[in-house]
């Protein structure tokens, strides 16, 4: 396998992992590097319905362009001519641009989770998760630190 070969694939693979490391999952146990040791409010309260969402991931274009940024660098590393290089280019940055697309608009199961609070309010939190995963009536505590938000027993 050729020099540029591998420096083709690899660019490649580490575009892949940088476009799924972008993917954020907000279970009641997943935490961002962030949110370590910072404060969070909690209140206890009880569940008073359960309903399962799909969780789509934004697309606001950056996955799609840094699919074609990087698909464009490691196809125009392919072939051995100037013409070859850009054709690679071009058909990298294509398949890169729509790998990144694809990986924006993924989706995922989700569930809200509406509770009604010790102190009376009552607030729906979004999460990763299985509607088996509370029930009506379940004792819960909702932990906050102004920006996420996790129901948790």
């Amino acid at each position: 396998m050729s020099t540029k070969v591998l420096a083709g694939a690899s660019v490649l693979l580490v575009a892949a992992m940088g476009l799924g490391g972008c993917a954020t999952h907000t279970t009641p146990n997943t935490f961002n590097r962030s949110e370590v040791g910072r404060a969070q409010s909690v209140e206890r309260g009880v569940v008073e319905s359960v309903r399962a969402v799909t969780i789509q991931n934004d697309s606001r274009g950056v996955a799609t362009a840094t699919g074609a940024v990087l698909g464009g660098i490691a196809g125009s590393t392919l072939g051995s001519g100037s013409r070859a290089n850009t054709a690679g280019a071009v058909a990298g940055a294509v398949g890169g641009g729509a790998a990144g697309n694809a990986l924006a608009r993924s989706a995922r199961q989700g569930l809200e989770v509406t509770v009604r609070l010790e102190s009376g309010r009552t607030i729906a939190v979004i999460q990763d998760g299985q509607p088996n995963d509370f029930r009506v009536g379940d004792r819960v505590q909702v932990a906050s630190d102004g920006v996420t938000t996790r129901v948790t027993r």
